[in-house]
């Protein structure tokens, strides 16, 4: 799980790299239901054909998902049929999922149980399963995306030519010169992601491993971009200054909408230039995940794991 998840209490849509489950309290549900039915929003209109969206999220704020899952329901109301892209599954359990669709395909649960491989820490999964129930009745494309946490360890500790071969690189575009700035942006990310407590000599091999994530899903999106595809995934993802829009590529720009689903009290200027459209909502409670960052051992380059 990102740390998006962990510390969205202390700025909401931030992403790091650790994963650890985040529970739902009472007071998150109770905020979610105190949300007015929501109303369509203009940008709505460019869910349709071979649009490109990107909407992202609060891992563990139930208001986000109702809203996010009612944009969805509208989109496809009018006709859309999309591939849905999911950041919860990582991309080596695509044939898992693929065979439990053929084997239940309507059974939600059945889905989950393949595309975790039967381990479902890490993720409220009762805030996805309404999604997910969604793609099965409409028989929309499922596609796992995201870069395993054992293959951005090693990322971490090797370099993208730990797991990836020269040609894999190449068509993923891991071979491609990152700037300065973003990667510098990146790093800022992690150390502010991680609480400012990770020895500094390890931001920059897991703001690599942030980047290489970004570009793996980059990677899933363009495999299935054909008919049109929603990505679901952390709103640190869907930034177009720093996340997966900037590696789908020049040919997909301009049927690109990233659309980040915030929580209230965010920082207005950043969002600007991050999202196409921002939508906000109450935040959820949760406990300062920062105070079991602190409890943990120093980390260290043998040892990360994003």
């Amino acid at each position: 799980m990102t740390v998006e998840r962990a510390r969205a209490g202390l700025r909401s849509g931030r992403r790091g790299i650790t994963r650890r489950a985040c529970s739902l309290g009472l007071a998150a549900l109770v905020a979610a239901c105190a949300v007015s039915a929501p109303a369509e929003e203009p940008w709505e209109s460019r869910l349709t054909g071979d649009a490109v969206v990107l909407l992202g999220e609060v891992h563990d704020n139930a208001a986000v998902h109702r809203l996010r899952l009612a944009v969805l329901e509208r989109a496809l109301a009018r006709g859309w049929r999309p591939a849905i892209a999911m950041e919860q599954f990582d991309r080596e359990r695509q044939p898992a999922i693929d065979q439990a669709r053929r084997e239940r395909p309507l059974d939600v649960e059945h889905l989950i149980d393949a595309g975790t491989g039967g381990h479902r820490s890490g993720w409220e999964w009762a805030l996805y399963a309404p999604v997910i129930a969604l793609a099965l009745r409409h028989d929309l494309p499922l596609v796992a995306t995201d870069l395993s946490n054992a293959d951005a360890s090693r990322i971490v500790r090797g370099g993208d030519a730990a797991v990836f071969d020269a040609p894999a690189r190449a068509a993923i575009g891991l071979d491609r010169p990152i700037p300065p700035a973003w990667l510098a942006a990146q790093e800022r990310e992690v150390e502010e992601g991680h609480c400012h407590l990770l020895p500094p000599g390890l931001l920059p091999a897991m703001a690599r491993a942030q980047l290489t994530r970004d570009a793996v899903i980059a990677a899933a999106v363009r495999a299935h971009e054909s008919n049109g595809i929603v990505l679901l995934a952390g709103n640190g993802h869907v930034r177009r200054d720093i996340g997966v829009p900037r590696w789908l590529g020049p040919a997909l720009a301009p049927r690109v909408l990233s659309v980040g689903f915030v929580e209230e009290g965010g920082d207005v200027v950043s969002e600007a230039v991050a999202y196409d459209a921002v939508v906000r909502v109450p935040p959820a409670a949760r406990e300062d995940p920062c105070e079991g960052l602190r409890a943990r051992p120093p980390m260290s380059p043998a040892a990360s794991a994003p």
